[in-house]
């Protein structure tokens, strides 16, 4: 009848996981939950959850993720699934794969952008829709 599991420690605590201001990392992220980045990385990042890059945060690398805010500097190639929030005193440049893109007015959004909601319609890999047809 009451057949609940019990809650993981990580679950009671939340499970965003937090990089501060001042620190810097050089190498690559895997996180299973929520992060926010305040601080520098220059390597890659992935996740199944959301990433919040701060205001101070300095990113170079590329980023693989469900959903993302970004304040701060980001430079590669970022992958969202579902939507990618540019704030106004952010800075893109690179290339950006999306399911839905905001850009509040102010930012510096100087990179490609490719939306990808419905992947499933799209031809396969080096097909083009003539040679479908």
């Amino acid at each position: 009848m009451f057949d609940k599991k019990p809650k993981s420690y990580t679950d009671l605590l939340g499970k965003t996981n937090r990089i501060v201001e001042g620190t810097i990392i050089k190498g690559d992220i895997n996180s299973p939950a929520d992060f926010r980045l305040d601080g520098h990385l220059f390597g890659n990042f992935q996740s199944k959850g959301k990433i919040v890059i701060g205001p101070a945060a300095i990113v170079k690398g590329d980023i693989v993720c469900k959903n993302a805010d970004i304040e701060g500097q980001f430079e590669g190639k970022i992958q969202v699934t579902e939507i990618l929030n540019v704030k106004s005193k952010a800075s893109i440049h690179g290339e950006v794969v999306c399911g839905k893109l905001s850009v509040e007015p102010g930012a510096d959004f100087s990179a490609t952008c490719v939306m990808k909601t419905h992947q499933k319609q799209l031809p396969a890999h080096g097909q083009s829709t003539e040679e479908k047809a």
